[in-house]
């Protein structure tokens, strides 16, 4: 039987667990009826349509609209709500593995980040592999952050998920180590079920193989070896799991319990505060890769956006 979060990690004063709740384990339920028959299938630029399709069926937060556009140079998709803030942004890195995954495809989910921290967000395409390896995503993303800044936002927040949550921690790191005017403007991050460590050396690969119904280890081995093009999984900044992590923004890491990454969130969050960082992990029994992106159909999603929209506003009221 796997062990419960508290059993195999306990309580750290950085770290809450949230219950499952009656009405989200019936709905839970339903969605693993769904979506277990496709474990570990998805592989490769083959996957990009069935992948979008998926991301497109995210539920549109009413409010906000959308706009095609270039920032620094690299095109994506503006999620727009009524009244939003002027001067301020959030910079949202899609998820896909490093790829699949599209700005168009994100831009409900990005818009639902939009509405509740009140500001302009934009999503970036940015180059996916194996056609474009490592390093050019996070050249890509760090570009857009430039443009953003060019474009006279003053404060920027950061957010991502999954694989895109990767992409967010460099971005961060790479901004806290740099005292150049345009990295001023960050103001804190959000990481959401962040892959943290290419090397796959996480304990939850095993302790939560049978809980997740997307990822398998083997699928996820080839899909970073494809971005990897046989660059170290180790280097930090392929893996944000090994920098150096003095001086980074504020960042708050949400995390399903029956994921088989939680372990890099988890890793993550204990060394980010081991460096003095205002960080905070959210736990979410019972949840799988990706909830958040389940608005309506999980009271679970609906709360995490809400504490993260309630961080990003403070952060930007700071």
């Amino acid at each position: 039987m796997m062990k419960t979060f508290i059993e195999e990690y306990g309580m750290a004063p950085w770290s809450v667990l949230h219950p499952f709740s009656t009405e989200d384990q019936v709905a839970m339920t339903a969605m693993r009826t769904i979506v277990t028959p496709n474990k570990g299938k998805l592989q490769g630029p083959a996957a990009r349509v069935p992948y979008d399709a998926i991301m497109g069926r995210v539920a549109a937060p009413a409010g906000v609209v959308y706009e095609a556009e270039r920032v620094g140079g690299v095109s994506g998709w503006w999620c727009l709500p009524e009244d939003a803030r002027p001067n301020q942004a959030v910079m949202h890195i899609h998820g896909g593995w490093f790829t699949f995954g599209s700005a168009q495809a994100f831009r409900h989910f990005a818009g639902h980040i939009a509405a509740h921290a009140g500001v302009a967000t934009f999503v970036p395409d940015y180059r996916l592999a194996p056609e474009d390896p490592f390093p050019a995503a996070a050249e890509d993303v760090r570009a857009c952050f430039l443009g953003l800044t060019e474009r006279g936002f003053t404060k920027i927040a950061i957010t991502g998920d999954s694989a895109g949550g990767n992409l967010a921690l460099e971005l961060l790191v790479h901004l806290a180590s740099n005292n150049d005017a345009y990295s001023k403007a960050l103001v804190g991050g959000v990481a959401l079920s962040p892959v943290t460590d290419l090397s796959l050396s996480g304990k939850s690969w095993s302790t939560r193989a049978g809980a997740d119904p997307l990822f398998t280890q083997p699928q996820a081995a080839g899909l970073v070896h494809s971005y990897l093009a046989e660059h170290d999984a180790l280097d930090p900044l392929a893996s944000p799991l090994y920098i150096d992590l003095k001086g980074l923004v504020p960042i708050r890491v949400h995390v399903g319990d029956d994921e088989v990454l939680l372990d890099d969130s988890v890793r993550f969050i204990a060394r980010a505060v081991s460096a003095g960082v205002d960080a905070r992990l959210d736990v979410w029994e019972g949840m799988i890769h990706g909830f958040l992106g389940s608005v309506g159909s999980l009271a679970a999603s609906e709360e995490a956006l809400q504490l993260v929209g309630e961080f990003l506003t403070d952060r930007f009221a700071g």
